[in-house]
């Protein structure tokens, strides 16, 4: 069986060994491929260190997060490229998208910085990975607008109804299932039970949303059997076979 995360910031986790002993409990469970999303300039090389240090398990995703976006955001993205084109390869753009649910005086430039890394995910034939939280309208707006063959990706943490994640789903992107499925009054539950698993991959946005029964406290990436059990069981399904597929389709996105 192999678990893939695909979404976790686990270089959160500064502490060496603390890091170490987290990645050693994702092996220990077969969760053996870790995509991990950087958020801003800053994070970059956080991610390129953890990534260097276990580069069989953990592959990068590289993109300006849209609660890091500034007046000043095409300096910090710049920045990233950057990196992204002199040193590191990676297998995605993001996390990327728009976040209302501080304050939406920075709206325009959000959009702006999301239709930016769109295009750049195009050009260089990469999938998206897409940070979408109290805007849904206006992610899905600009996903309309610039959808065509190339745009492809995760909708990142879905947790929206059943009419918007089919609507993710005619535009070929796949959901990505966290700990909010384990959660009695969410409602996440009912909709995935509705959606084929060909459309799932499987993330925990460790060290946030942790899964049932470890709320209230920091999430891990080794935390993602406890979301692959779930949607088993909603499925009605072993968990071998949601291992397997999801994997499938985390394979199909990154190309690796």
């Amino acid at each position: 069986m192999v678990l893939t995360d695909t979404h976790t910031h686990l270089y959160y986790e500064t502490d060496a060994n603390a890091q170490k002993a987290m990645v050693q409990r994702c092996l220990d469970k077969q969760i053996t491929r870790l995509f991990l999303p950087n958020v801003d300039a800053a994070s970059v090389p956080m991610v390129a260190e953890l990534v260097k240090t276990y580069p069989q398990n953990c592959f990068p995703m590289l993109g300006l997060h849209p609660c890091s976006v500034t007046k000043n955001w095409e300096a910090e993205l710049e920045t990233i490229k950057a990196f992204w084109n002199q040193k590191q390869k990676i297998y995605a753009v993001g996390e990327i998208g728009i976040d209302l649910y501080w304050a939406q005086d920075l709206l325009a430039e959000q959009q702006q910085a999301f239709r930016t890394q769109i295009k750049w995910a195009k050009e260089a034939s990469l999938p998206i990975v897409i940070h979408c939280r109290n805007a849904f309208d206006e992610v899905y707006a600009i996903l309309k607008e610039e959808h065509d063959e190339k745009l492809r990706g995760i909708f990142h943490c879905f947790s929206g109804d059943l009419q918007q994640a089919n609507q993710i789903i005619e535009l070929g992107f796949y959901l990505g299932i966290g700990g909010v499925v384990t959660y009695k009054n969410a409602g996440l539950d009912k909709v995935v039970q509705q959606i084929s698993l060909e459309h799932l991959v499987l993330e925990t946005d460790s060290p946030y949303l942790p899964p049932v029964p470890f709320r209230g406290k920091p999430n891990e990436s080794s935390y993602l059997t406890y979301i692959a059990q779930k949607v088993a069981d909603l499925h009605q399904q072993p968990i071998e076979m949601i291992a397997e597929t999801t994997t499938f389709n985390s394979k199909k996105i990154f190309g690796v």
